[in-house]
């Protein structure tokens, strides 16, 4: 299966399934000397793990790490970094009913299509299980960028049609589902609780923001910062759309409105979202992605079987109601994973 690795100078590579014996992750690209250690991404792999709370799911997955290489003495080698997370909590016989049937919504009629197999226990590679492999990844970058004085912060900026009137940014870790606004963020949860008890779910929209990425970062043309960072977010399963800054918003406005002008203090606007012709501006880098429902509901639904016979489907089991809560580290991953590539192919064109 092609597709499994990130990266140009930084690189990481996930394998594993959801209800395989482990995910994990390789990463290659780290530069030697840098302190880290298991507590440090574990703090990470903490944010995104299940059973947190009544909005996700129920399956118990302590996502405790172990560092297999590439760390000596609490130190990077410079050698790939191989991170592996086993699984526990498994129930594949949870799927044993529908294991010849498309669930709508999931990557089953694609994945026969494309390989003529399929692994049906909670959908195998297609899983958001696999990013728990990119979260640890992204940790590692995480560490690489703090000493660049980068920040990168996302959170939940709209949940089944509720959004967010403030932002309060230490609100954030304080809620159940990781929104700005600490009142919008009960409503939330009501909502999804709500949809919980009758099988469906919701999606939504979760926001990031960079903060301390100098100007210059990014390649023009093909690799543009904006379109490495659109293609990262696209390749979280549940993601259907990004924006940056004003995004869609732009077609409405004029040129003179959306063009972030410039005084001798710097830019007066940040339409962009910090980003310009592909490369950075120096302000903040603003980005919103769209979540769509979570797939796996007990609402009866339509589909067809393996013969292309129709029947009616349940998809039962553990499942997050709304994956907008457990995204938002994956995001952040996926976030610092691009920078710090783009930092060390910066580095790499200025000699």
């Amino acid at each position: 299966m092609a597709g499994n690795t990130y990266g140009e100078m930084f690189k990481i590579t996930t394998f594993g399934e959801s209800h395989g014996a482990a995910v994990g992750v390789i990463v290659d690209g780290v530069t030697p000397g840098v302190e880290i250690d298991e507590t440090y991404i574990q703090r990470q792999m903490d944010r995104r793990k299940p059973g947190q709370s009544s909005v996700t799911t129920p399956r118990k997955e302590y996502d405790k790490i172990q560092i297999l290489s590439g760390v000596f003495e609490g130190r990077t080698t410079g050698t790939p970094l191989a991170i592996m997370l086993h699984n526990h909590d498994m129930n594949p016989s949870a799927y044993d009913d529908i294991q010849h049937a498309f669930r709508p919504g999931h990557a089953d009629f694609t994945y026969l299509q494309k390989y003529g197999i399929r692994d049906y226990r909670g959908s195998g590679r297609a899983s958001g299980r696999e990013t728990a492999a990119r979260v640890a990844g992204g940790a590692v970058a995480r560490k690489l960028l703090e000493s660049r004085g980068v920040q990168v912060v996302a959170y939940t900026r709209e949940i089944g049609g509720i959004a967010c009137q403030t932002f309060d940014e230490e609100a954030i870790e304080q809620n159940a589902v990781r929104a700005c606004d600490p009142i919008a963020s009960a409503e939330m949860v009501r909502k999804i609780e709500q949809l919980a008890l009758i099988g469906d779910s919701c999606g939504g929209i979760v926001e990031c923001r960079i903060r301390g990425v100098n100007p210059g970062l990014g390649e023009p043309v093909f690799d543009k910062l904006d379109a490495e960072l659109a293609k990262a977010m696209l390749s979280i399963g549940a993601v259907k759309g990004i924006e940056f800054g004003a995004g869609f918003a732009a077609a409405s406005m004029l040129g003179s409105e959306h063009n972030d002008a410039m005084s001798s203090s710097g830019f007066l606007s940040n339409h962009s979202g910090g980003i310009i012709g592909g490369i950075s501006t120096g302000q903040e880098i603003v980005f919103r992605i769209s979540v769509k429902p979570t797939s796996s509901i007990s609402v009866p639904q339509r589909t067809i079987n393996v013969k292309g016979e129709e029947q009616e489907i349940k998809t039962e089991g553990r499942h997050d109601p709304c994956i907008c809560p457990r995204i938002v580290p994956v995001v952040e991953a996926m976030a610092c994973l691009v920078l710090e590539d783009h930092y060390k192919r910066q580095a790499a064109m200025l000699g």
